[in-house]
């Protein structure tokens, strides 16, 4: 049993350095540039697409209450403002060759990395706000066609899934999303060190 402590112990003590080269690790970096690249453009199609929702609803119904009509003038403002901020991020990955630029990439990632932060912190907020503000405006005239139960399911569930979205589900998009982009920071900081060496 002693012989067996021993190696295990001698075993742990070994370290074994593994070497990457410079071209499997850009490999590794292109395919998770092309799937980030890839989220950020689905998340600006989705926000692209509610916002064509939400402006055929205001175009193709009539609402009588002038509350309605800021209601969805907000939601439209609030989904278009957050559309540009997430086409200014995916172009800030998307316009630079890392290939040839690496330093100038990273820089951006980094800058890309802040610009999430801000946009999970405080522009989230903002975006909450104006969301359950315009909900509320179009609640106003909408409500009053509905039943009690109806009025208190359809509040009690918008107010659910904004609490879950602003909880739950930010915290955890926000972790994977912040792990994702510093190891993608931390392969392109190892790559230009490689390639200067």
């Amino acid at each position: 049993m002693q012989a067996f402590d021993q190696l295990q112990e001698l075993w742990q003590k070994h370290d074994v350095e593994l070497k990457v080269s410079a071209d499997e690790m850009l490999q590794q970096a292109k395919k998770e540039v092309n799937g980030l690249k890839l989220k950020s453009a689905l998340n600006i199609l989705g926000m692209l697409a509610s916002f064509i929702a939400i402006a055929a609803l205001w175009i193709f119904f009539h609402f009588e209450s002038w509350t309605t009509h800021v209601g969805i003038s907000i939601t439209i403002v609030a989904i278009g403002v957050y559309t540009l901020i997430l086409y200014r991020d995916y172009r800030l990955i998307s316009k630079t060759d890392f290939t040839v630029h690496p330093n100038e990439y990273l820089n951006n990632l980094k800058t890309y990395q802040l610009n999430r932060y801000k946009l999970y912190n405080s522009l989230y907020w903002f975006y909450t706000v104006a969301l359950s503000l315009g909900i509320l405006f179009y609640f106003i005239e909408i409500l009053a066609y509905l039943s009690i139960i109806q009025k208190t399911l359809a509040i009690a569930l918008t107010a659910l899934w904004i609490i879950f979205c602003s909880t739950i589900l930010r915290k955890a998009v926000i972790k994977r999303e912040k792990e994702r982009i510093s190891l993608l920071i931390e392969k392109f900081e190892r790559i230009i060190m490689q390639i200067s060496e």
